[in-house]
């Protein structure tokens, strides 16, 4: 049975509305441009846009593990439901997808600003892209538009990467172009910068990445390349429930893909937005970087004994929606880990460098490391279990008893071998 939205749902004009629906210039979520021209009963514009969309959704399988689940706009695209509204019902843009998919954002306006309003946004889990769901069929979310308001007979333009998060959807918006409640049939030529575009004075920097396909190739996003080598910023992050501090984690984050050419990228906590969950015996710390990186780690409890319980890392999901020269947006995660591995009201430290193996093509190093996701009390880490304790305080008194016993046994040699020459040469002389 499929989750309603507790909005209704606005009437659509008759179908004499026309509307243009043009599919092209592919984007780096190898989704596709779509221009709408949602026209009145007279054949006037009120509503032009034009956007690029991608939809990124964790859901639960039937065997109780979270998966991560990518939608894109192909050519399978409809737009019924768009209207340019009435007295009653306020002008909407609406689309339909894929198996079942479907979204839409209403406009309001005052006498001098135009702005979005509610998002409605429709998943069918049937889809294939959802395997093994556990629950089937259409799920819908309804959450505020974030856009600020623009003033009236301007068009709004943003290249920058905007994203939505609701529930566990993720709504990403890139190359918005847009107008809504167009005066005289005519869109403006007066633009309305976002101030991302203002100030940033080139495409955000991202990795050339490669992947196994998810949905339908295309073009990318214009980007630049980048290949930091330094040792990533150390981030301290932490999940609260309610008033209360349920997981701590400190490290630093460098993302290893290998592909024809290897490319390292630095996490920087800076930008890093937290999400996630805390429970008894399964927690998951998600960070999204702000520059199409996702990262989940899921921790889980295990008995060791009767009376004894450990934490470890049970599973990473990466995913990195961003691509150069035609490559698609990588998604890969590893759940069958047993690392970071501690006494449950511990937390874990590990100071060296580790690799934690997603794929064959993608590691996480790891620098820095401290980890508690369960049992935090009063807001602050408890004693910590060393990844490798005292181990390279042992190597020095060790090498040096060895070269020192080395030593004894070459000065013992020498004596016995000069003591033998001696001895001889006594009997010679007799």
């Amino acid at each position: 049975m499929a989750t309603r939205s507790p909005w209704p749902r606005p009437l659509s004009l008759p179908c004499c509305c026309l509307l243009l629906l043009a599919l092209g210039s592919p984007g780096f979520f190898q989704s596709h441009a779509v221009e709408v021209d949602v026209k009145d009963l007279s054949n006037n514009t009120c509503i032009y846009a034009k956007w690029m969309m991608s939809f990124l959704i964790k859901y639960e399988t039937n065997s109780s593990e979270y998966k991560n689940a990518t939608l894109n706009l192909s050519t399978n695209v409809t737009h019924d439901r768009s209207t340019c509204g009435n007295n009653t019902h306020a002008p909407l843009l609406a689309i339909q997808f894929g198996a079942g998919h479907s979204w839409s954002i209403n406009f309001t306006k005052t006498n001098e600003t135009y702005q979005g309003n509610i998002i409605s946004f429709t998943y069918n889990t049937n889809d294939a892209v959802f395997k093994d769901a556990k629950t089937k069929g259409p799920i819908t979310i309804v959450v505020n538009d974030t856009l600020r308001p623009v003033q009236l007979n301007t068009v709004y333009k943003c290249h920058h990467l905007n994203s939505i998060e609701v529930a566990n959807v993720s709504l990403f918006f890139w190359d918005v172009i847009l107008q809504a409640f167009v005066q005289n049939g005519t869109v403006s030529k007066n633009d309305s910068t976002c101030e991302a575009d203002k100030s940033t004075v080139a495409p955000t920097t991202v990795a050339n990445l490669t992947t196994a396909p998810i949905t339908t190739a295309s073009s990318p996003l214009p980007t630049t390349t980048s290949k930091p080598v330094e040792k990533p910023l150390i981030g301290n992050y932490s999940l609260k429930d309610g008033d209360k501090t349920c997981l701590l984690a400190t490290m630093g984050l460098q993302l290893n893909v290998s592909q024809e050419k290897p490319v390292l990228i630095n996490i920087n906590p800076k930008t890093t937005n937290v999400t996630g969950s805390c429970g008894n015996t399964s927690a998951t710390l998600r960070l999204n970087d702000s520059n199409r990186r996702f990262i989940d780690f899921t921790f889980a409890v295990k008995n060791t004994s009767a009376n004894s319980q450990r934490f470890y890392l049970k599973e990473v999901n990466i995913t990195l929606i961003s691509s150069i020269n035609g490559s698609e947006p990588l998604n890969a995660g590893n759940n069958n880990l047993s690392i970071w591995d501690t006494f449950l009201g511990s937390s874990y430290m590990c100071q060296k460098e580790q690799t934690v193996l997603v794929t064959e093509d993608l590691q996480i190093h790891t620098f820095d490391l401290r980890i508690q996701p369960f049992k935090v009390q009063d807001n602050k880490y408890s004693k910590a279990e060393d990844c490798s304790p005292d181990v390279d305080n042992f190597i020095v008194p060790i090498t040096v008893g060895a070269a020192l016993g080395g030593l004894v046994v070459l000065v013992l040699v020498a004596y016995f071998v000069s003591h033998k020459k001696h001895h001889n040469a006594g009997y010679q002389q007799f």
